[in-house]
């Protein structure tokens, strides 16, 4: 580990897009009798405050260039970024060429994940938003952090005010680490989504690059003698409010439960086991009432599963659930005396989900694979829905009310693992078949269940994730008592299955579009 200096921060180069923070950590620099420097909007909006402040071309003796694109790439500043105070050979060396320590820089990248992601962008302005001067400051600064604090993060400034008070004007060597850390985190994001933009809006060959912070590390991975570790953000969309911690199928499955519970407005109650849907239920008021519609499809998948539901969880549904075991149990919010009830359970894990979580179904999904990654677009839409009616293949068209039902079995199709069957009502499912070889074999699963859970097939509809190959999947479906269908179609079959709805005169909708879940 290289030797921490012992001398006190003497000046700081502030060059930011955006000022949140600014005034108090200026002002903070400034009782530490810091120098500050700083270039165009930041030196004004310094100066502003009354403030010292040093222009960098005043500092450098060379202009600023190019509409701004060259100001900070000039020697006195790298060179009192990089040069070690440590060895005497770097420290003659500024002496000679007039090149003066700076201790702290405090910079913003150009803002270009925000300009690229407004719909009219134009190539110009992507490019133009590229900044350079800023991400070489960093990392020269970060290079550099036995000597030099870096922030890229303004919820660091009052970090580094605290710590220079206590240390006589100092950082801590474990805080400059830190923050070098982030600034490499920062910098190679950026560089990701530049390089992900250009892919995208030039004909280059296409390359995919991914650089996450350590969430956190998990309990263990899908067996407890494989180790997990969590990267990225999924702090900013869950929070864990209670429970042991998460393993790396808790973390799967709280994705999946998310990802369903959000096909639905209505109040509505998802059980899961093994990121497949098993239970799911919707009333136009009453959570409890969708939570015994999900439950009364399958009462033993709950045991050992997940419970995600779209309005806050009252004592009401807690005091059902509590008489269950559940590994977790999702909602927006917890009422108070739910918590507490839920609570005497040290090891049930509550989740908060966050309304935001909703924008990460804009963002592909990525698996691992051979050699490398997996990118894939987000299933995130129910297709084929819109203009239902125009959508029937058969003789005799779907009522209303199977309408409805056919809406709401599609929505939970898409997530029930392929070859997937769901049996289900408009508000209701009534028998899933999941993850079979063949889809004959998903119905006839889907027809067991429902059987045993003493509920009955007759006047539900039946949605298929991908077409039904042959005449006999179907079949099997309306002979269990289903009097309609919903499926993709497709198949070369298609008159076969066609013919044999007719003659059994159910409706059929063909939406035109699979949702495969492997």
């Amino acid at each position: 580990m290289l030797r921490a200096t012992a001398m006190s921060i003497s000046r700081a180069l502030i060059s930011l897009s955006d000022k949140s923070g600014l005034e108090d950590f200026a002002k903070g620099l400034h009782e530490h009798g810091v120098e500050i420097l700083s270039t165009g909007g930041t030196a004004k909006y310094i100066a502003d405050l009354d403030i010292p402040v040093t222009e960098v071309s005043d500092f450098t003796g060379f202009p600023e260039l190019f509409d701004g694109r060259v100001k900070t790439l000039h020697p006195k500043v790298h060179g009192g970024l990089l040069h070690r105070r440590d060895i005497d050979e770097h420290v003659e060396q500024a002496k000679e060429n007039d090149i003066l320590p700076i201790d702290i820089v405090a910079v913003n990248l150009y803002p270009f994940e925000e300009t690229v992601a407004k719909e009219d962008v134009t190539r110009e302005e992507a490019i133009e938003k590229i900044d350079i001067g800023g991400p070489s400051m960093l990392r020269s600064a970060a290079k550099n952090h036995d000597s030099v604090t870096v922030l890229v993060d303004p919820a660091d400034y009052p970090i580094v005010i605290e710590e220079m008070a206590e240390h006589h004007g100092n950082t801590t060597l474990k805080t400059r680490e830190r923050l070098a850390i982030k600034v490499f985190q920062r910098t190679s994001e950026y560089d990701r989504a530049i390089a992900s933009h250009l892919n995208e809006c030039q004909e280059t060959e296409g390359s995919f690059s991914i650089c996450l912070p350590l969430s956190q590390e998990l309990r263990y991975g899908e067996n407890p003698h494989q180790k997990a570790s969590l990267y990225g953000n999924f702090g900013d969309y869950f929070k864990q409010l209670q429970g042991k911690g998460l393993s790396y199928t808790n973390v799967i499955d709280i994705g999946a439960a998310a990802e369903l519970i959000l096909e639905f407005r209505r109040p509505a109650v998802a059980i899961l086991k093994h990121t497949n849907p098993c239970g799911v239920g919707a009333d136009e008021s009453d959570l409890r009432l969708a939570w015994e519609k999900a439950f009364e499809t399958d009462r033993q998948a709950p045991f050992g599963g997940v419970i995600v539901c779209n309005r806050p969880l009252d004592i009401g549904l807690a005091r059902v659930i509590s008489e269950i075991f559940t590994d977790v149990i999702i909602a927006p919010e917890f009422e108070t005396d739910a918590r507490a009830l839920l609570q005497k359970k040290k090891n049930l894990r509550l989740i908060q989900m966050h309304e935001e979580f909703r924008e990460t179904l804009k963002d592909p999904i990525l698996a691992s694979a051979p050699g490398g990654l997996l990118v894939m677009d987000h299933d995130s839409q129910a297709l084929g829905l819109d203009d239902i009616e125009k959508r029937v293949v058969t003789e005799r068209p779907p009522s209303a009310e199977e309408i409805e039902a056919m809406r709401f079995a599609w929505r939970i199709v898409k997530h029930v693992k392929s070859n997937a069957i769901v049996f289900a009502t408009s508000d209701r499912t009534i028998g899933i078949g999941a993850g079979q070889m063949s889809r004959v074999d998903s119905c006839r699963l889907a027809v067991w269940k429902a059987e045993q859970a003493g509920l009955d097939i007759k006047g539900s509809v039946v949605a298929s994730d991908a077409m039904f190959p042959f005449p006999d999947g179907l079949v099997s479906a309306l002979d269990a008592g289903a009097t309609a269908a919903i499926q993709p179609g497709g198949s070369i079959r298609d008159e076969e299955v066609i013919k044999a709805a007719n003659e059994h005169e159910a409706a059929m909708v063909f939406t035109g579009h699979r949702h495969f879940l492997h």
